[in-house]
Formats: structure tokens, sequence, C-alpha cells
């Protein structure tokens, strides 16, 4: 969670490097929607734990309206205050996130994905650092994923991943390697 200036600079360049922007210094004027989607997440979520005053909330407000303008566009439901530094999405297409799952660091996210509760309960997924989702996952109700897992395409997570650097797949997820995440994940992020 964002609580400082300095907090907000490293989430947003971490950001950069999980999307492979590490000698960009800023989005281009078109194109990299995405880059400006998660700048736009990580300033609502400075200003929501940070801003006071009338002109900090006019500034949220601000920075809110733009926010959700862009979710609807690229059709991410991401709320702020959910992932950690690092997030990565690498294509549009739907994602619907929870919020109250809480994710640890450089998490990627694959489009259709969606990580969310069950049955009317506000418990949701708890992800550990340098998790991968591919296209289509679906994590349902209030299950813990550890570190350095890969969830391949398709699956569906109901249980709890308790095993750190395995990749899961299928209906419902089950381990079918030992391999870890981070070949799915931007190397200059384990630089």
């Amino acid at each position: 969670m964002i609580n400082s200036k300095q907090q907000y600079r490293e989430y947003v360049r971490q950001d950069q490097l999980a999307l492979g922007r590490r000698h960009d210094a800023h989005p281009r004027l078109f194109g990299d929607e995405i880059w400006k989607f998660e700048i736009l997440l990580r300033k609502v979520e400075y200003d929501l734990n940070c801003r006071h005053g009338v002109i900090g909330k006019l500034v949220g407000k601000w920075h809110k309206m733009r926010f959700h303008r862009l979710s609807v566009r690229l059709a991410f439901t991401i709320p702020p205050n959910v992932f950690g530094p690092g997030l990565s999405i690498p294509h549009y297409g739907t994602i619907v996130v929870h919020g109250n799952v809480r994710a640890g660091k450089n998490c990627r996210l694959q489009e259709g994905v969606t990580i969310g509760a069950t049955n009317g309960s506000h418990e949701a997924a708890v992800i550990g650092d340098n998790c991968y989702f591919g296209s289509g996952v679906k994590v349902i109700g209030a299950v813990r994923i550890a570190d350095d897992v890969a969830v391949g395409a398709n699956a569906v997570v109901t249980r709890d991943i308790v095993e750190p650097g395995t990749t899961w797949a299928g209906i419902p997820a089950r381990k079918i390697s030992g391999q870890d995440s981070h070949s799915n994940l931007c190397g200059a992020l384990f630089e």
C-alpha cells in the first residue's frame, strides 16, 4: 500500500520494469494505454492514502475520474490498494479483481483473468510475490497462493496453493510442474 510520495515513485518504477519499459521515461502520447492505466491506478492509491485537504481531494477526484474512464475503455476492473509494486498487464481484455484481494509484488495478469469472492462473501484471495496468471484464469474464494506460482491458461483455482515455485493448470487447478513463474515475468524484475 502506498503511504508516501517516495513509495508512489517506487511502485510506478517497478510497474514500468514489469511492463518491460526499462528505458522509456514516460508513456507515449498515443498508445501505452496500459502503462497510463497503471500510473493512474498508483495515483489514485496515493490520493486515497496520502492526500488531505480541499485541494488534495479535488486532485484525487480528478485522478479517480480519469482512472474510471480508462478502466471502462480497457475493460479492467482493478480497485486501488490491491496489488503490490510490479503489476504487469500485457494485453487489453477483461480483467476483474475483487476489492478485498491482496497481492504481493510482481504479479502478471493476462486477459480474461477473474480473481473474486464467492457466494456473497467478502473474503477474497491472498496472492504471494512473483505470481503469473495465464489467459482466462479464475481464482474463486478466499484462497491463498504461495510465492512464485504460475497458473496456466483457463485454470480454475478454488483451493489454496501452498507450495511455492510451482505451476498449476486445469479445472480444478492441480500441480503440473515444479517450475516457478519467473520465465513468465519480465527478467528486469530479478536483476
